[in-house]
């Protein structure tokens, strides 16, 4: 008898006392592994989760968080070939194993590089800008996002045990939450190797990850208002935990990816001879065969234009001819096992069901030649492509979650997105095309009922990653029968998992809360220039006040030479008098912009290393020959880098004129050393 899976719960392993059940190899029907929770303490496994690994997550700032999962990566991809030797027994051929594994690790990688280049090096996150809730700007409104004092709970599909675990993983993480994550048992012992590398590793904090492989009955039950569940799975078992009462009544959030009938789109333009037909059957057939079709993303309904749909189901035909299925160690086989025989009889079950309104055009679903391997042991199938008769109902309602396809066929643009709808809602879709007409009517139909949408053609094609790959910077989820849930999208499923909460307050309150300088709170200006301030000296609210220049009209007409900038408004008098706007000769907004720097900038060498880049900047009033500016400027939020001996400085500037009235507004960014001078 083979070893039992263990769980990871309370900062140490757990192993069943019962036998548990088998794990079969999906090629050969060997056992893998058993698995069984039978005895584990579910609700010491929340309570660890909130009162040990939450907290110690939150107290890191978000730098400090993506830099943990660029180690986890790291760490990961150091030694994969135990792993890919592993989800061979999961049925997945080197290239399946590559999507799941490298495809994971990838997505960690992303969500660090994410987590230090567009989070703050702090605990809070704001959202947007300063609401101004009175007449004199005493009184005003920011939204924040927080951390949330809760667990996130992910319960995953059996097709993707590494990247279904790691792409939940990382944005909780990085949103300060400890994961507790349950594998689906069928190729839980591949996750289960992971994340025991991730534990022994030591490099993330204790109670952070905990793994309950075996049955989550009565995990729900533990769980309240700050918790979250990630569910990927079937619609029948979503259903059944939107009807839980933690999620009815105990604030539990819920998100869902379920069963999706995605569909690709043939555009009317293309001709048999055009490079999109190629792209277009080797799409289909790709989404056919990777993960033997076992992919939440994969083309269950193949929409043609009716012209040219005999040639579709030819070339598609011909292509799915060359396809050898088999075990996937061997390095001949293009196509592997499903995950399990019980996973086969279901596709053959849904296979029947389609036969209602469609027949098959190519394979037979209880017959396949494999290629070093068992047909009565290992789970193979044969690729189905089947072909709708006009009105088929079935395509639109039944997935075949492994290697099947149906075409159906329009004979119009509105009769091509009124058929991709009848899916209810899906989590990719695709449109191969080279008209942007028809790329434009196609997709803008397909949005809402689709979370991603592939617009493929011959100039994008060397770089698409196909119709069926999530990508972590893109969201991951879709409408209606998809599920309505929504992860990755950048740093969107970071702030998925945290409060937004609007705060009312005045300046100096506001300041002090967010870490960030408000207008209108205190402004510290003392006798060091902020320029001649290390970073570790600088605070914020540190201001200088310039002193004044006045704009000439030779400093006008010199900036127009020099830079080639002749706009009449800048260059001739009678023109510009009679713009509107104006009423006069200008400066030009990068002179203004320029002749700032100058008043605020100290010149000798100091710990203001580089200023590399300007944001928000906006002209507010025109500045005219012989007005005289002054600016103010006031540092407003300081990051430094964990990675590096400096740190970046933004500084919020107003310029304004005699009067008092900005005529320019912007944020100045710098990098600014550490300390000064600098370490020997």
């Amino acid at each position: 008898m083979s070893a039992l899976l263990e769980s990871y719960a309370g900062g140490s392993w757990f192993q069943a006392a019962d036998e548990g059940k088998p794990l079969l190899d999906a090629a050969t029907g060997e056992e893998v592994a058993r698995i069984s929770a039978t005895g584990l303490d579910l609700s010491a496994m929340v309570e660890h989760a909130r009162t040990v690994g939450g907290p110690a997550v939150r107290s890191l700032t978000f730098h400090q968080r993506a830099g943990i999962l660029k180690a986890v990566a790291k760490h990961l991809g150091e030694d994969k070939d135990p792993l890919y030797a592993l989800s061979a027994r999961t049925g997945a051929t080197l290239r399946d194993s590559q999507v799941d594994i490298d495809g994971g690790i990838g997505t960690v990688f992303s969500y660090a590089s994410k987590g230090t280049r567009e989070l703050p090096n702090d605990t809070v996150i704001l959202d947007g800008g300063t609401e101004q809730l009175g007449r004199t700007g005493v009184f005003l409104g920011q939204h924040l996002w927080t951390s949330r004092p809760g667990v996130a709970v992910q319960i995953n599909a059996f097709n993707f045990p590494v990247w279904g675990m790691l792409e939940k993983l990382a944005p909780a993480f990085l949103a300060g939450l400890p994961t507790i994550v349950k594998p689906a048992s069928q190729t839980a012992y591949l996750t289960e190797l992971v994340v025991r590398r991730i534990i022994e590793s030591g490099l993330m904090p204790e109670g952070s990850l905990q793994l309950l492989c075996g049955s989550p009955d009565g995990l729900l039950d533990q769980l309240g208002a700050q918790d979250s569940v990630a569910f990927t799975g079937s619609a029948s078992t979503g259903a059944t935990l939107r009807q839980h009462p933690s999620v009815l009544h105990g604030g539990v959030q819920l998100g869902i990816e379920a069963d999706s009938l995605n569909c690709s789109i043939l555009g009317p333009d293309v001709t048999t001879d055009a490079p999109e037909f190629d792209l277009y059957v080797k799409g289909v057939v790709a989404e056919m065969t990777v993960k033997a079709g076992q992919k939440c993303t994969a083309i269950r309904r193949t929409i043609v234009p009716s012209a040219i749909a005999d040639e579709v189901v030819a070339a598609i035909s011909a292509r799915l001819a060359k396809v050898t299925v088999g075990n996937p160690a061997n390095p001949d086989v293009r196509m592997g096992a499903l995950a399990s025989l019980a996973q086969r009889d279901e596709v053959r079950k849904a296979v029947q069901i389609l036969r209602s309104s469609a027949e098959i055009v190519y394979g037979d679903p209880d017959h396949v030649d494999v290629v070093d391997g068992d047909t009565e042991a290992g789970a193979f199938m044969s690729p189905i492509l089947l072909r709708a008769t006009s009105g088929a109902g079935e395509p639109h309602e039944v997935e075949a979650f492994g290697p099947v396809s149906t075409v159906i066929t329009y004979d119009s643009v509105d009769e091509a997105i009124a058929l991709a709808a009848r899916g209810q809602g899906s989590l990719a879709g695709s449109l191969v095309t080279h008209d942007p007409a028809v790329a434009r009517v196609i997709t803008l139909g397909l949005a809402p009922w689709h979370g991603r949408i592939l617009v493929l053609d011959r100039d994008d094609a060397p770089e698409s990653t196909g119709h069926g790959s999530p990508l972590p910077m893109l969201v991951h989820g879709g409408p209606g029968r998809a599920g309505g849930g929504e992860e990755l999208g950048g740093i969107r499923g970071v702030l998925h998992h945290m409060q937004r909460t609007a705060i009312q307050a005045s300046p100096d309150m506001l300041t002090a809360i967010t870490g960030q300088w408000i207008k209108g709170s205190e402004q510290l200006v003392d006798d060091v220039h902020p320029f001649r301030k290390s970073l570790a000296e600088l605070r914020i609210g540190d201001t200088i006040r310039s002193a004044s220049r006045t704009v000439t009209l030779d400093d006008i007409g010199h900036f127009a030479e020099f830079t080639g900038d002749t706009f009449y408004a800048h260059t001739d008098p009678e023109a510009a008098a009679a713009n509107p706007l104006f009423g006069g000769i200008v400066a030009h907004g990068y002179l203004v912009v320029s002749l700032a720097a100058g008043l605020f900038v100290d010149p000798d060498p100091g710990p203001v290393l580089a200023n590399f880049g300007v944001d928000n900047l906006r002209f507010l009033t025109p500045v005219k020959a012989d007005d005289t500016i002054d600016v103010t400027l006031t540092v407003k939020q300081i990051t430094p880098r964990n990675s590096a001996d400096y740190g970046e400085v933004r500084w919020d500037a107003v310029v304004a004129n005699a009067e008092g009235q900005p005529v320019a507004t912007y944020d100045v960014l710098t990098l600014v050393a550490k300390t000064w001078p600098p370490a020997s």
